[in-house]
């Protein structure tokens, strides 16, 4: 790539930036800039501010990459140059993650309720359900580094849809026990190009370099589409 892309990875509920260590590694490699903002910041609407505070601040308009939760982040952006879905929420107006991924997701038998009304991921739960394809020393690794999540933030609705004006890919994770694949199948019709991984909710740790190539190349292609049009 002839000018450096940027590249923002959003995480979702329950994790953090850490997560994405071995992606962001990956896409370096590439020659990449990436930023891995934190959220937990106590809604929807507080960490999208924080993202487009990073987004803002970008030489140019990145490329972003929301998982699962981050989906209805990157949803609500702008000044951003192509959204990736990674079995994330694909929200239209007036919609949450917790409304698209219903009352029966795949997820919630794994979800614990804590005295202090946060909600955690059950550590014997997590491999199972998060993190299927993962080798046992990496599922450990991350399921020590999942957090308490506070409420509300799986409902908030965004303020915009930005996958109505700007070229969108969905990342489907074929093997995902945590959002169903016929679940982000239906949203995937909403994006402009739609990818498979035979992966589980988390590719971002099973298959770094996977996920870094398909990256890699929409940011090829999103360069030369913007030289096409000057």
């Amino acid at each position: 790539m002839r000018q450096q892309a940027e590249v923002v990875l959003i995480h979702g509920l329950w994790h953090q930036p850490a997560h994405f260590d071995r992606l962001a590694d990956s896409l370096r490699r590439y020659g990449l800039t990436v930023q891995v903002p934190r959220l937990h910041r106590g809604s929807l609407a507080a960490d999208t501010a924080v993202v487009q505070k990073v987004v803002d601040e970008c030489r140019k308009s990145p490329v972003v990459l929301g998982h699962s939760y981050g989906g209805s982040v990157i949803t609500g952006l702008e000044r951003v140059s192509h959204l990736i879905y990674v079995a994330a929420f694909v929200p239209t107006a007036g919609e949450s993650g917790a409304l698209l991924g219903g009352a029966d997701a795949l997820v919630n038998d794994a979800v614990r309720f804590n005295d202090d009304g946060t909600t955690s991921i059950q550590p014997g739960e997590a491999r199972e359900v998060l993190y299927a394809d993962c080798t046992e020393a990496d599922s450990e690794w991350a399921t020590a580094l999942l957090l308490p999540q506070q409420p509300g933030h799986g409902r908030g609705v965004p303020g915009r849809v930005a996958w109505q004006s700007i070229e969108s890919t969905y990342i489907i994770c074929r093997r995902d026990k945590a959002l169903s694949p016929t679940v982000q199948e239906r949203m995937a019709g909403r994006c402009t190009a739609v990818i498979s991984l035979e992966s589980s909710h988390s590719p971002f740790i099973s298959r770094p370099v996977e996920l870094a190539e398909v990256i890699v190349g929409i940011c090829m292609e999103v360069e030369r589409s913007t030289n096409s049009s000057r």
